[in-house]
C-alpha cells in the first residue's frame, strides 16, 4: 500500500523513511531543503514485474525514482514489436521528457523484476524542477548516462553477437539489482534483446558450458562475473567506463 513520505533522517547510502528504506540514487543526499519539499510529496509504490510505468506516445501522469528492482525502456514499432534501448535500477528516474518541458513519452518503460519506486505526480514534479536545482541537475545527469546507454546498445545490436549480448545484459542487470540472481525467462530475454527465443537459448547454454551462468527455468545464476566480463562485448566495459568518468568529472 502507498505511503506518503516523511521525517526522513539523512544517511551516506540510504535514508530510513516510515519504515521504508530510500537508496535511490538522485534522491539520496539532496541538500536540506530539497530535501524538505520534495520528501513530503512522494509515494512509496512497490512495482510488479510487467507494470508499465510510461506508455509510448502516452501524457506523462506520474514519474517515477527507481528504489530497487529492475526497468526496461523500449522502443515499439508500429506492429507491437519491440526492443530494449535503456536498462535501470537504483540509479534510475522514468518520465525524463518532463524535466525539458515535453509532457509525453517516447518510449515504453515497463518493470523487467519486481521492486519498489517512490512515485510523484507530474505537475508537482515541474513545480519542484523551479526551486530545487540540486535535483534538476541530477536529472539532467542521468538523461545523459541513458541516451548514452542507448546509443551503446543500439551499435551492440547490430554489431555483437548474441551471447556477447547476453553476457553483457546480465552484467548491466546485475550491477542495478545487486544480485547474481537475476529472474528472468528466455523468452522475455530475447524479448529484451530484439532476438529469437531460440537465439537466446543458443547463447545461454555457450555462457554455461563456459561454467560463467548457471539457467533454471526463470532464472539466472551469474557464478563467474568476471568471466562473463571476458566474454561480454566491448560495450559493457564502454558504458561502465564512461559513467565512472561523468561522476568523477560531476565531483
Amino acid at each position: 500500500m502507498a505511503k506518503n513520505l516523511r521525517n526522513a533522517r539523512h544517511k551516506p547510502n540510504s535514508t530510513e523513511v516510515d519504515g521504508n528504506i530510500l537508496v535511490n540514487e538522485i534522491l539520496l543526499n539532496l541538500p536540506e531543503k530539497e530535501c524538505q519539499a520534495i520528501y513530503s510529496q512522494l509515494v512509496f509504490l512497490p512495482l510488479r514485474t510487467h507494470d508499465v510505468l510510461n506508455e509510448a506516445g502516452a501524457p506523462i501522469q506520474h514519474v517515477y525514482f527507481m528504489n530497487s528492482g529492475l526497468a526496461s525502456v523500449l522502443n515499439v514499432m508500429e506492429d507491437g514489436k519491440s526492443v530494449e534501448v535503456g536498462l535501470m535500477g537504483k540509479e534510475g528516474f522514468v518520465g525524463l521528457p518532463l524535466t525539458v518541458g515535453f509532457k509525453s513519452s517516447p518510449s515504453r518503460v515497463i518493470v523487467q523484476i519486481a521492486g519498489s519506486s517512490y512515485r510523484l505526480n507530474a505537475n508537482a514534479l515541474m513545480e519542484l524542477l523551479r526551486k530545487c536545482r540540486t535535483l534538476e541537475k541530477r536529472l539532467h545527469r542521468f538523461s545523459q548516462v541513458l541516451a548514452a546507454q542507448a546509443s551503446q546498445i543500439a551499435a551492440c545490436n547490430r554489431l555483437h553477437e548474441v551471447d556477447e549480448r547476453l553476457a553483457r545484459w546480465l552484467l548491466m542487470s546485475r550491477d542495478r539489482i545487486g544480485s547474481d540472481l537475476v529472474p528472468l525467462t528466455q523468452e522475455f530475454l530475447a524479448h529484451m534483446l530484439g532476438t529469437r527465443r531460440s537465439s537466446v537459448t543458443v547463447a545461454a547454454s555457450i555462457l554455461q558450458s563456459a561454467d560463467l551462468i548457471r539457467y533454471t527455468r526463470g532464472q539466472v545464476n551469474i557464478v563467474d562475473p568476471e568471466g562473463l566480463e571476458e566474454a561480454a562485448c566491448e560495450c559493457y566495459g564502454a558504458m561502465v567506463q564512461q559513467a565512472s568518468r561523468w561522476e568523477d568529472e560531476s565531483r
